[in-house]
């Protein structure tokens, strides 16, 4: 059984990508958008819950978030919840709904928004050269191992080298598209 696994190092270079695009997703830029509350944590019933599984998040407006919580009882952990979550939004409680409306980026707050996009880029680019990386090893461990002679494994490392490149340029295309869109350019 050979030790290199094409399908299995495409599957964790996407997953590169993909939890680059969920962290991404969670920076607030000048739009509302329902996955901003996503990282928010309630403490409810004894433990600490996403917050989606306690309300329902809508964007009625542009620059408004709606948080519709399903159980009275549990508005005031809600509310606590997201003003100590560090996302800068105070909710306005209308009984049961939470209004958040967002406000503008002062331009010191977009730079570090996206600063802290461009260092979620550099994780994601570090975790899909990890995975380039173990992929090496295992061509390196089948060629000792007879899998295969030293032509098949330079076949494979320069297939290897071609995935890696398109992942790192999907990481950088995410993150560029975010960061416009955080700098308003």
């Amino acid at each position: 059984m050979p030790a290199y696994d094409k399908a299995d190092i495409q599957r964790r270079m996407t997953g590169a990508v993909d939890a680059l695009k969920h962290d991404l997703g969670g920076l607030r830029t000048g739009r509302a958008s329902a996955t901003l509350l996503d990282p928010v944590t309630v403490e409810v019933y004894g433990s600490h819950m996403p917050l989606s599984q306690v309300a329902t998040v809508s964007v009625p407006e542009p620059r408004m978030l709606s948080v519709q919580v399903w159980d009275k009882s549990n508005v005031g952990p809600v509310e606590k919840a997201i003003r100590s979550a560090g996302l800068g939004l105070n909710p306005i409680n209308d009984g049961q709904t939470l209004r958040l409306p967002i406000p503008d980026l002062t331009e010191e707050r977009r730079k570090e928004l996206a600063k802290l996009a461009s260092q979620y880029a550099e994780k994601a680019r570090i975790a899909a050269r990890n995975v380039r990386r173990d992929g090496m090893d295992s061509l390196k461990t089948d060629e000792k191992k007879n899998v295969f002679g030293e032509d098949e494994r330079k076949r494979h490392e320069t297939e290897l080298q071609k995935i890696t490149d398109a992942t790192i340029a999907d990481i950088d295309a995410a993150s560029s598209g975010k960061e416009k869109e955080i700098l308003g350019k």
